[in-house]
């Protein structure tokens, strides 16, 4: 959504949801010096060429924080992960790592969005940390709305879908849709 508003504007667009998101920028860098080490992404792309499924079954568990205390996410919400993970090509997984090189710095892109725009994160996102990620987009976009959802993984529109649903409803209705006439 970043990307597209921040190539093509928002002349289509009535607003926009970001939802655990990478924005702005994730890599560890000279200008983020908190960001995430390459060898992190490295690591991701080794284990894709390596074992796929492996990786995926892996991954599904801080994606939906299945080790934290108290979690009930299941096993077979874990399994759904990875035979979704599994559908996409080998190519696709391993080259869409690009938005998380430096060339994919959205800030750029970010200070063009100037439509409503929800921003959900989970605040035990460990995948992509809250305070590198949504805390700071909210921040650059503007009519920006922050929705920290307290524990939630990255996984959260799985794991709470029914708030995460009512909050997506609720923002709809406040968007005015493009090419409407204000009253």
């Amino acid at each position: 959504m970043a990307r597209y508003i921040g190539r093509h504007g928002t002349s289509r667009v009535a607003g926009a949801v970001l939802v655990s998101d990478i924005t702005p920028v994730m890599l560890k860098s000279a200008t983020n010096p908190l960001g995430t080490p390459q060898s992190v992404y490295d690591g991701i792309r080794s284990g894709v060429l390596t074992d796929r499924a492996k990786f995926f079954a892996d991954l599904s568990v801080p994606f939906y924080g299945a080790n934290r205390p108290g979690s009930m996410v299941s096993q077979n919400l874990r399994d759904f992960f990875v035979t979704q993970s599994m559908m996409a090509g080998m190519p696709a997984c391993y080259f869409g790592l690009k938005g998380d090189t430096p060339d994919s710095d959205f800030t750029g892109d970010l200070k063009k969005i100037d439509v409503p725009t929800l921003i959900v994160h989970g605040s035990d996102d460990q995948l992509v940390p809250i305070a590198d990620s949504a805390l700071l987009s909210s921040k650059i976009i503007k009519n920006a709305t922050l929705k920290i959802y307290e524990g939630a993984p990255h996984g959260l529109p799985s794991t709470m879908k029914d708030r995460m649903n009512a909050d997506l409803l609720a923002f709809a209705g406040t968007v005015r849709p493009t090419g409407s006439k204000a009253s």
